[in-house]
């Protein structure tokens, strides 16, 4: 059952009229076929007419919709096999941090992915995408790991951001963040990063310090969530909409900030109405990026890396 989001309400209820209809029997005088061919041209003139004008607020909520791809989505589509490696070799493997390595149109790859699951149970287990410390260092072995074996890193970034629990603290959350950002700017191999759905803070940048930075057209990428702006500059986390714009979070303002590389488009409604359309499109933009980078060594790679994100944040910011 598709599950729609608040403001996708008068879709659901042209879609849901058409349902009904199909599951009728032909009355007598009432051409079925007809009424559903109106209806389903009605409701795809208003699909195209709300998702033309979203807010950054009802962006936000697309991104997070339960429905869209996750990161074991995209490794199960995109990469051939896929050998999982687990463990940080200091403490423990954290679930909501996936990796290993495979293979991606025939080339040997490590690929990483923060996972928030799908249903309660691979919610509660994932953490909601959420990573502790264990995550990062794992996220950095396999990175440096790449690096050995002079393999092509992907990641699929999903968080709403890092694990803020006491625990995650105890254990040196910045440190890990910040050791597994340097691990993937000091890489020596090509970085292809891609933001599937919600890009939240260091826990998003962790993975996310490529060469090539893809975004979903309805992702978001910021350095706090809607809500956590809110709370700190209005004390209402209700404030939300108004913190969504202000953060210049969407896909269109962050590569006009130059931020972010490229928008791989989604279908109408957003990637959770054609899984198999979007996992396509994100394929083809990674073999697109990964064709820009070939024939670049190591020091150049660096090089271009670290002169890239240096300049992130020179031009004012409209």
């Amino acid at each position: 059952m598709r599950h729609f989001l608040e403001f996708e309400k008068p879709i659901a209820e042209l879609e849901g009229k058409i349902e009904e209809l199909r599951r009728m029997s032909e009355p007598d005088g009432i051409n079925i076929a007809d009424e559903v061919a109106r209806l389903t041209a009605v409701a795809d003139k208003q699909l195209r007419s709300t998702y033309a004008k979203l807010t950054p607020w009802q962006k936000t909520q697309v991104a997070r919709h339960p429905d869209r791809p996750k990161a074991q989505d995209y490794i199960d589509t995109l990469i051939t096999e896929f050998t999982p490696l687990a463990g940080d070799r200091a403490f423990a493997d954290d679930a909501a941090v996936l990796g290993g390595m495979g293979r991606f149109r025939g080339r040997p790859v490590v690929v990483l992915g923060t996972e928030k699951g799908t249903d309660t149970e691979s919610r509660v287990k994932h953490n909601f995408g959420m990573a502790r410390p264990e995550g990062y260092r794992k996220a950095r072995r396999l990175v440096e790991l790449a690096g050995r074996f002079n393999l092509p890193v992907l990641t699929f970034v999903d968080t709403s951001g890092a694990f803020p629990g006491i625990d995650a603290e105890a254990r040196g959350q910045a440190e890990a963040i910040a050791r597994s950002i340097a691990a993937c700017l000091e890489a020596p191999v090509p970085v292809v990063a891609t933001i599937i759905g919600e890009g939240g803070s260091g826990g998003a940048i962790a993975l996310a310090a490529g060469d090539r930075v893809l975004m979903l057209e309805h992702a978001i990428y910021s350095v706090i969530s809607p809500e956590g702006c809110a709370s700190i500059l209005w004390r209402d986390a209700a404030q939300a909409s108004v913190a969504a714009e202000a953060l210049r979070l969407t896909a269109e303002d962050l590569l006009r900030l130059k931020l972010i590389d490229q928008i791989v488009a989604e279908p109408l409604g957003g990637a959770q109405r054609d899984k198999a359309a979007t996992l396509q499109s994100v394929s083809r933009a990674i073999q697109e990026a990964l064709a820009s980078l070939n024939g670049m060594d190591g020091a150049s790679l660096r090089a271009k890396r670290r002169e890239k994100f240096l300049a992130m944040g020179r031009e004012t910011v409209g």
